[in-house]
């Protein structure tokens, strides 16, 4: 019988291979010859060869190598602005000095040590103008009434719970409070901010005063914020300004039994051998926010922090960056919600902004929807540095978390 696996002495694997050969050249042909395949093949290959890395690899050594001193130069930049980040600092110990002797005085007429002057507490309200007319209609229909009841109005010394106020007010410390926490802070008469000495590691405090109360001997509770303004060694090009990197509490002493910060369970437990049963009674932790005062600490050792203690780390700093920067600052206006309302309306317009944008970029990666638009479309006026540094921080809290951990 004749062998099938040769024709004319060629094997009949090779005509098949040249065969399968044959039509694969033809299907490639005929997919070549698709409009819409060659687009979509012509824009992924735009794609790939425009990407930075993929340029920067097809350049000429002596090219990169001037590049290379392109990035020494950048390094030193970084350090140069770490050091203008540095002066910024002194320049705001400098002014905290002068500001300080209004906030005290803010306190006096808080608490009731002081009284102001009638020029000190004249204030022209925009709807000045409406008011007095109709306070002078009404003032004609019932002069006698008013006079009885400016006898008998109440008047209380100082401005009553004037920064528990400001925690109700503001939704970042509201959401902190717990209900057994108010008549603690209702006895919180002032917040300072003390910024670092000359020469010492750039830092902050903040001081929070309270009068004598039934809940803690301290007549002072303090928590410390960490900075750093310097490059990373590791990684200087992502240097962006002072970031907050750790921060410490303080100790409270607590009264007899007033601790809010824990609280006692009951627990029964069985005796293995003896079957019998007994209650132990201990205590744990418990929402407060006085637990602020006892912060979770930052890795130093090179262990990282799992998902929820970096979290609750991050937002210690924003808390404490938001004390610093507005709530001090700006009191009266927390206490009166004016702030709230600036706030609230300023957002409102950045949002606005990032709807149009999204209108023009429709066509973007959705990793870019990530950055943050109220940053990035935030206006600088004339009072920029101040601005700036507060937009880097607050763009930047979450970061030192990550980077340190």
């Amino acid at each position: 019988m004749a062998d099938n696996s040769f024709s004319d002495g060629v094997p009949s694997d090779s005509l098949e291979a040249a065969k399968n050969a044959s039509n694969t050249e033809k299907l490639a042909d005929q997919v070549m010859q698709n409009p819409q395949v060659l687009a979509a093949l012509q824009e992924r290959l735009d794609s790939v060869s425009h990407t930075p890395s993929s340029y920067i690899e097809t350049l000429p050594k002596a090219v990169k190598r001037r590049i290379n001193a392109l990035k020494q130069l950048q390094v030193k930049c970084a350090h140069i602005e770490a050091k203008f980040y540095e002066e910024v600092h002194d320049l705001e110990r400098k002014y905290a000095a002068l500001y300080q002797p209004l906030f005290d005085k803010r306190r006096e007429f808080i608490t009731g040590d002081a009284e102001p002057t009638d020029a000190e507490s004249e204030w022209h309200s925009e709807n000045e103008e409406e008011d007095k007319l109709a306070g002078d209609i009404k003032n004609k229909a019932v002069v006698a009434e008013k006079e009885e009841a400016a006898a008998e109005e109440p008047n209380p010394k100082g401005i009553p719970e004037f920064w528990f106020t400001i925690f109700r007010n503001v939704d970042m410390l509201s959401e902190l409070v717990q209900e057994y926490d108010e008549p603690i802070l209702k006895h919180l008469q002032d917040i300072k901010v003390k910024f670092s000495d000359p020469g010492q590691p750039m830092s902050f405090v903040l001081e929070f005063h309270f009068e004598p109360n039934d809940y803690f001997t301290n007549s002072v509770l303090t928590k410390t914020y960490k900075m750093k303004s310097e490059p990373d060694k590791a990684d200087p090009f992502s240097f962006e300004g002072p970031e907050i990197v750790d921060c410490d509490g303080c100790t409270i002493d607590w009264k007899k039994g007033k601790n809010v910060t824990v609280k006692t369970i009951k627990k029964k437990q069985k005796h293995k051998g003896r079957g019998t049963v007994r209650t132990i009674t201990k205590q744990v932790p418990n929402d407060s926010f006085f637990n602020f005062f006892n912060p979770l600490k930052a890795s130093g050792d090179g262990e990282s922090l799992d998902e929820d203690s970096e979290f609750t780390l991050a937002s210690d700093f924003e808390i404490g960056h938001f004390f610093r920067e507005r709530i001090v600052p700006r009191a009266v206006l927390y206490f009166t919600g004016e702030a709230i309302e600036d706030d609230d309306n300023f957002e409102e317009g950045e949002e606005g902004e990032e709807e149009e944008l999204e209108g023009d970029e429709e066509g973007e990666d959705e990793d870019d929807a990530e950055i943050n638009p109220k940053v990035l479309c935030r206006p600088i006026d004339n009072k920029g540095v101040t601005l700036m540094r507060q937009d880097l921080l607050s763009q930047k809290l979450l970061a030192p978390v990550s980077r340190q951990c």
